[in-house]
């Protein structure tokens, strides 16, 4: 009790030193909130070209980036289940410049989409589009703690359950993944006719 009772100190006190406070410049704030809220478009954005433009290789990377995205996400959602944490809002705690509900907030779901999806395509070879997420992931995660919506360990939770879904998803997919390309492959071709796969 006494260790967690001093991380949530040490959480509290990270979040306090890079929550914007006000008088923080306007231009600083929207660029927070474009991070935060609207970098979430590129994942489908990626994964759609990779599916659609993009050879067989590159359709099973993005697969199983979406696969372990999914699943890690699960873990998260489980972890919320038995782990309630409030808002820094909720406490409340510094200052918040967008609307959330008042949720739990451990981990991110902002962090555990864009780590797992960084990590997944770094892992399977796509090293262009995991680093450029994994870059991304960096200013979602200082956003959504500088605009007041969650802990610096919410991200560090996401990070967590990234890894965990990595780990797991990945020694499966290298015995199941052909097969499961295959059959995404077949089901994409009847329900996107209009977009034949390349490749």
């Amino acid at each position: 009790m006494v260790l967690f009772a001093m991380l949530e100190l040490l959480n509290k006190k990270w979040f306090l030193s890079i929550n914007a406070a006000p008088g923080t410049p306007d231009g600083l704030i929207e660029f927070a909130k474009f991070c935060a809220q609207y970098t979430l478009y590129l994942i489908p954005i990626i994964l759609a070209a990779m599916w659609f433009m993009g050879n067989r290789h590159t359709r099973s990377q993005a697969l199983v980036c979406v696969i372990t995205a999914l699943f890690a996400l699960s873990l998260g959602a489980l972890c919320s289940t038995f782990y309630f944490h409030p808002r820094p809002f909720m406490i409340p705690l510094g200052h918040t410049w967008i609307v959330h509900a008042p949720d739990s907030s451990f981990p991110s779901d902002h962090g555990t989409l864009f780590f797992s999806a960084a990590i997944a395509f770094m892992l399977h070879k796509a090293r262009a589009a995991g680093g450029f997420l994994l870059a991304v992931s960096l200013f979602v995660a200082w956003s959504r703690v500088f605009l007041g919506v969650h802990f610096p360990f919410d991200m560090l939770g996401a990070l967590l359950m990234a890894i965990i879904a990595n780990m797991l998803i990945a020694p499966v997919w290298k015995k199941y993944g052909e097969t499961v390309t295959t059959m995404c492959e077949a089901i994409s071709s009847k329900l996107f006719f209009l977009f034949p796969l390349k490749g």
